[in-house]
């Protein structure tokens, strides 16, 4: 499995006021979409989240979004090295994800582009 890639999750309050900073900071625009209650903008290697406390208090948890070409063949090494694969592979608004506990406890979520 080739790592592709990782996206740094920052849970935040105000989405507005964040976006236009890490639009600022990174030179790029924010790709915006709502995720089970979740508004959520992607900008350059930034996931930022916002909503109601008790979805955030689960992507707290998750420790990054790491990208790969095929989550399949993710699950496959991560399961094959000891982690345990907790959800997915599941559509998303852009691939497909899953999230796994390393054998340490490290929560990552894994993400492709297919469709």
């Amino acid at each position: 499995m080739e790592i592709l890639g990782t996206t740094l999750r920052v849970c935040v309050d105000d989405l507005e006021t964040s976006v236009v900073f890490y639009e600022r900071l990174t030179g790029s625009p924010a790709l915006r979409f709502e995720r089970g209650g979740v508004s959520v903008a992607a900008i350059g290697c930034f996931l930022l989240m916002s909503g109601p406390e008790s979805e955030l208090e689960i992507l707290r948890k998750v420790a990054a979004t790491i990208a790969v070409e095929d989550v399949d063949a993710a699950h496959t090494t991560l399961t094959e090295a000891g982690a345990k694969v907790l959800a997915g592979p599941v559509p998303t608004p852009v691939g497909r994800n899953l999230i796994a506990v390393h054998p340490d406890g490290s929560v990552f979520e894994y993400v492709d582009q297919r469709r």
